[in-house]
């Protein structure tokens, strides 16, 4: 990966960040585009991994990982 990759790898992560009552937060819906995993399955496999390293360091996983669920709009034209 050269140093434009990373640049732009950087700025698409910062730009995806929310903030949420004054602390930064992503999604991670949005980092697996960001980061280019095609399928939620295996993203959610390197999210495991972040949590199990969360735990490795005595990280409280849950200061870092929060989970949520988005609601989707009734009524899409599906029968």
């Amino acid at each position: 990966m050269n140093s434009e990759q990373i640049i732009e790898l950087f700025e698409k992560f910062e730009s995806a960040c929310y903030l949420f009552n004054n602390l930064e937060c992503w999604s991670a819906r949005e980092l697996q585009v960001i980061l280019g995993y095609a399928d939620w399955r295996n993203f959610l496999k390197v999210i495991e991994k972040a949590k199990t390293s969360c735990e490795n360091a005595d990280v409280v996983v849950t200061y870092h990982f929060v989970e949520i669920n988005k609601m989707i709009e009734i009524g899409k034209g599906n029968w």
